[in-house]
C-alpha cells in the first residue's frame, strides 16, 4: 500500500524547516511537535518520520524526549532518524517508542555495522536513508553537511544483497524548494531495484506529485515543506488517503 508520511524536523526540541538541507536557513515552525503530530493523526496519518537534526550533526540522537512524547501521546508509528550510529542507539530508539529507525551516516562509515542491524532487528524495522546530489550521484551525510565518495548505486547494491527492504532517497538539490520530485531518478531506481520499497523525499509541491509518484510504483512519499508552507492542506491529505484505501 502507498504510504503518505509527514516529516517533523527537530532542532533543540522545536519543529523547523530547512531549504536544501542548509542549517543556516532554518526557520522555526512550531515549539510544539506533539501538536503537529496529533493534527496529522487526526486526519488519518499512520506513520511519522521524526528527524533529529541535532543528532545528525553530533552523531548521536539528542531528541529522545520528543520521540517519547509523540509515541506516548499518539498512536502514530514513529520512524526516528538522526545520529543513530550504534546498536545501543537503536535499542534506545525502540525503548523510547520508535516503531522503526532510519539510518544514513553510519551506513557509509560502517556499512557492516548497518548490515548487522538489519539482521539483528529485521528488515521491517531498519530503514536506509540516502541524501544524494544527482549531478555526481555521491552521497552526503551528517545532516547533509559532509560529502562522501560513496556512489548511490554502489551503496544500494551492497545493502540490497544483504536484505534491505526500505529505503528513502532524497535529491538534495530539490529538498525544501518545491521544484518537483526527481522523477527520472526514481524511475531509474525502480527499474534497477524492483524489490525495494522506495520512498521519495524532496521537491514535492502538491497533490499531483503524490499521485504521479504513487502511479510510478513508489512505496511512499515523505513530505514536509509543502505542508508547512500551505501548498498541501489537511484536506488534501484526507483526499490522498481516501485514494489509497
Amino acid at each position: 500500500m502507498f504510504e503518505i508520511i509527514p516529516s517533523i524536523w527537530l532542532i533543540e526540541g522545536k519543529c523547523v524547516r530547512l531549504k536544501r538541507g542548509d542549517f543556516a536557513n532554518q526557520e522555526i515552525i512550531s515549539h510544539n511537535p506533539l501538536e503537529i503530530a496529533q493534527a496529522f493523526e487526526d486526519h488519518g496519518i499512520k506513520r511519522l518520520h521524526l528527524v533529529d537534526l541535532d543528532g545528525a550533526r553530533k552523531g548521536e540522537p539528542q531528541n529522545y524526549h520528543i520521540l517519547e512524547t509523540i509515541a506516548g501521546y499518539t498512536n502514530l508509528k514513529v520512524d526516528f532518524t538522526g545520529g543513530i550510529t550504534t546498536d545501543g542507539d537503536v535499542m534506545k530508539c525502540f525503548e523510547y517508542g520508535a516503531k522503526t529507525i532510519t539510518a544514513a551516516s553510519v551506513t557509509v562509515a560502517y556499512p557492516e555495522r548497518f548490515a548487522n542491524m538489519i539482521m539483528s532487528y529485521g528488515r521491517e524495522k531498519i530503514n536506509l536513508a540516502i541524501d544524494v546530489n544527482p549531478e555526481d550521484m555521491l552521497i552526503k551525510v551528517r545532516g547533509r553537511l559532509k560529502k562522501t565518495a560513496t556512489n548511490l548505486y554502489d551503496h544500494l547494491d551492497y545493502f540490497y544483497e544483504r536484505g534491505l527492504k526500505y529505503v528513502k532517497i532524497s535529491d538534495i538539490t530539490r529538498d525544501g524548494v518545491m521544484e518537483g520530485p526527481n522523477y527520472a531518478l526514481y524511475q531509474d531506481l525502480i527499474a534497477r531495484f524492483p524489490n525495494l520499497a522506495l520512498a521519495a523525499s524532496g521537491g514535492v509541491r502538491d497533490i499531483d506529485d503524490f499521485r504521479q509518484l504513487r502511479d510510478m510504483g513508489l512505496n511512499a512519499v515523505v513530505f514536509g515543506r509543502a505542508y508547512y508552507e500551505g501548498k498541501l492542506s489537511l484536506k488534501d491529505i484526507d483526499l490522498l488517503l481516501s485514494e489509497t484505501v
